[in-house]
């Protein structure tokens, strides 16, 4: 049987400082992008070798803007390179000349060892070893071949049942142990690579989420390899054992008795089925499910640039935001607002409806209830907090004002457009700092601010949309009333709908753009 890691998988928090890392710091390949196959927000990086080959991938769900995982026991908890031995001298440097801090050179089990953090803070070990075969070796533009990357030295896995951990590795996935130390047991493969279980007896269980390794995916030669191995796992009661097709390969999950996740994925077809080889990882593919709205998908997706490309640099701004830049870009800008329990992405597919050529700014509101965001804290299901109101509406200014002085955002070709709570929360900006916004699309509304100061919003176009079928609907005439006394150029139309939004507001919101030349 093949035995060795077919690939690791681990979880970021941010795509761009992750491509720069391990592409432009590391040098790896970026072999395939993807669409999640379980999260159609999920953006999934593969990084390997020249060709893409087995046991030397990394891969990355990306959670942009996620929160961060705990690295403990029943996960693993490092991921390891091999370089050439006579090559640490160069990493040393260019770790220096990348401002990255680095440990070592130290000796593990007679190798010599640099230990680095990524981005999340996983630890990652460049090992200088000759033991594992080189079948595709990749060089970039600043690294030469002889210092490449070779592929994955392996991985260490924490565990409070080191022993039932070790068996079952030996047992299903071909290692053997090969030394050890007080703590550490090394399991080797065929392939030449190591898993080290560690005792982690004490330490606190894991917890998932950005920063953190999600699995170790290990190899098998075909499909009818894979069945089999489930077919022992089943026999064993090793609990849940889900096969799934990836396209890219056949593979199942288990979880082993000290609570890791791991995988069994075939070698093949690997990941020229769908790219020439020599232009792997250039396109972005999602999976047959998601293929039937790829445009709503797609826009949902984080976008980064590879090493060299033109890029913008995202500021630590008072609110999370996504940008969605599309290839064919006009000069209109949509900043968009999502609704209670939503988050940056969900209005992202209605703007890209709305204008396929604008430019997409989603935000996440700060407020949280039950967990999902909001913009300002409700207190039952028509009122709310007024100081959470006007704090947040403060911040909101502040943030208009930042993205247009580091983004360049031209506020007269910018439309704000917000949906149900983040429609109020627009609406409270604009009364309370007239100015900070010019062109508003307010999408089931309504009064949100009690004692709404009497504000000067000439030269503000607002357009409110009510659904006459909205259970909130009879609190807009309200707030309709507060922005026509304000002197905004001001429109309310009741459309035949409830509360959700969908194409009866594409097709008010379009024309009433185009008559004001925005």
């Amino acid at each position: 049987m093949t035995s060795g890691i077919h690939h690791i998988t681990l979880i970021s928090r941010r795509v761009q400082a992750n491509v720069d890392f391990y592409v432009g710091f590391l040098g790896l390949h970026l072999v395939k992008r993807t669409g999640g196959f379980e999260d159609p927000n999920q953006l999934h990086l593969f990084y390997g070798d020249a060709s893409g080959s087995p046991g030397s991938l990394v891969s990355f769900l990306i959670w942009e803007d996620g929160s961060p995982g705990r690295v403990g026991s029943g996960q693993p908890s490092e991921i390891a390179f091999a370089i050439p031995t006579q090559s640490i001298g160069f990493w040393l440097t260019r770790a220096l000349q990348f401002n990255i801090q680095a440990t070592g050179p130290a000796q593990e089990f007679g190798e010599p060892v640099l230990r680095l953090k990524d981005p999340d803070g996983v630890i990652v070990k460049l090992v200088g070893t000759d033991a594992l075969a080189e079948p595709a070796p990749w060089a970039s533009r600043d690294i030469p071949e002889s210092d490449s990357i070779r592929r994955l030295r392996g991985a260490t896995v924490l565990t409070e049942k080191p022993k039932e951990t070790a068996h079952f590795l030996q047992s299903h996935f071909g290692y053997r142990e090969a030394a050890a130390t007080e703590t550490i047991h090394r399991l080797v493969s065929s392939s030449g690579d190591v898993v080290d279980v560690r005792d982690a007896t004490g330490f606190w269980a894991a917890a998932p989420g950005t920063g953190t390794i999600d699995h170790i995916a290990f190899r098998a030669p075909d499909e009818g390899t894979v069945l089999a191995v489930r077919a022992d796992l089943e026999q064993e009661h090793a609990g849940a054992t889900n096969a799934h097709d990836r396209k890219y390969f056949f593979s199942l999950y288990v979880r082993e008795p000290g609570g890791s996740l791991y995988e069994l994925a075939t070698d093949g077809p690997g990941f020229a089925v769908d790219e020439l080889p020599d232009a792997l990882g250039s396109k972005l593919f999602l999976p047959p499910h998601l293929s039937s709205d790829p445009a709503a998908t797609v826009v949902r997706l984080p976008q980064f640039a590879l090493p060299g490309e033109p890029r913008l640099t995202l500021r630590d701004l008072p609110f999370i935001h996504r940008f969605y830049h599309p290839e064919r870009m006009n000069d209109r800008s949509f900043v968009l607002l999502h609704g209670s329990g939503g988050n940056e992405t969900d209005m992202l597919p209605f703007g890209h409806q709305l204008d396929p050529r604008a430019t997409l700014i989603g935000l996440r509101g700060r407020s949280t209830e039950e967990g999902f965001p909001r913009w300002f804290r409700r207190l039952s299901m028509t009122t709310f907090d007024q100081r959470d109101i006007r704090s947040e509406a403060e911040a909101f200014a502040a943030f208009v004002e930042e993205a247009r002085e580091t983004y360049g955002l031209d506020l007269a070709r910018t439309v704000f457009i917000g949906y149900s709570n983040g429609a109020n929360l627009l609406a409270a900006v604009m009364l309370l700092h007239p100015g900070a916004i010019r062109n508003a699309v307010l999408m089931r509304a309504m009064a949100a601010l009690e004692d709404a100061p009497k504000a000067d919003l000439s030269g503000t176009n607002v357009l409110m949309l009510t659904g006459k079928d909205d259970i909130y609907g009879r609190h807009a005439p309200q707030l309709q009333t507060e922005l026509r006394e304000s002197g905004a150029n001001f429109e309310a139309v009741d459309l035949d709908t409830g509360h959700g939004i969908g194409p009866e507001d594409v097709a008010v919101i379009r024309p009433w753009l185009a008559g004001l030349g925005v």
